[in-house]
């Protein structure tokens, strides 16, 4: 699978490409990660990618004259993928969503700053316009890492148990949290480990699980159990 990445701070992404489960499934070729600096685009003296929004107002506006440019020609690079645009205005990205892009060959992933992109970049380019959450960061490339680290744990080969993806929080449909997990020792500063897990009794321990799963799920987020959706007024669900 192929991610692009275009960047105003391609260097944030050096010690994330080359440590843990990303790092190796880039070294056995599941998946390539490029990266471009938006500022590559900007032509003038100084490199310039924003400029003061029309109308007044705080903070700087990416220029549609430099990102869309810079967008057009990666896309030319090889079948045009995916074209998504992080930005706290766009749909809720969801584990629904990380299923969608984890069946695609590639994804480009453009990262936003400062007050946010011209509103033609969006006209013009038609992008996937995609949230991590109701909260704002300081850009686009912290959203970016979360939409990678999601999508390439569901690739085919990329787990060391493929059954860690299916099982996870919110995959394939599941609307139950994870229940608590244990491992040894079987007594630190007091807390023991549920004398259910030690039992060997597989069918009792599969039914404490999805009991706590339940309990868990009814204490922290009981709008699963309701069947509702965080977000869904602003989850198209799979894009094309």
């Amino acid at each position: 699978m192929r991610f692009d990445i275009l960047t105003l701070f391609p260097d944030l992404f050096e010690g994330f490409l080359s440590e843990s489960i990303l790092s190796a499934a880039i070294a056995s070729g599941r998946v390539t990660i490029n990266l471009f600096n938006i500022r590559d685009w900007a032509h003038d003296r100084h490199a310039t990618v924003d400029d003061r929004p029309f109308g007044g107002g705080p903070g700087m506006v990416l220029k549609a004259d430099r990102v869309v440019p810079c967008v057009e020609e990666v896309q030319a690079m090889a079948s045009p993928g995916h074209l998504v645009m992080l930005t706290p205005t766009g749909r809720v990205f969801n584990q629904r969503a990380a299923e969608c892009f984890a069946e695609k060959q590639r994804i480009v992933l453009l990262c936003g700053r400062y007050e946010g992109f011209d509103q033609r970049i969006s006209d013009l380019l038609s992008p996937d316009e995609l949230s991590i959450g109701d909260f704002v960061l300081n850009g686009g490339e912290v959203a970016a890492m979360v939409v990678i680290e999601s999508v390439i744990r569901l690739l085919p080969g990329v787990l060391g148990d493929e059954d860690s993806a299916r099982t996870d929080s919110f995959s394939s449909g599941n609307r139950l949290l994870e229940e608590p997990v244990y491992t040894r020792p079987r007594e630190y500063r007091g807390l023991e480990v549920p004398e259910i897990l030690l039992s060997g009794n597989h069918q009792a321990v599969d039914a404490w699980r999805q009991e706590q799963r339940l309990l868990r799920t009814r204490q922290r987020r009981p709008d699963l159990l309701r069947g509702g959706d965080p977000g869904a007024a602003k989850d198209a669900g799979c894009p094309e």
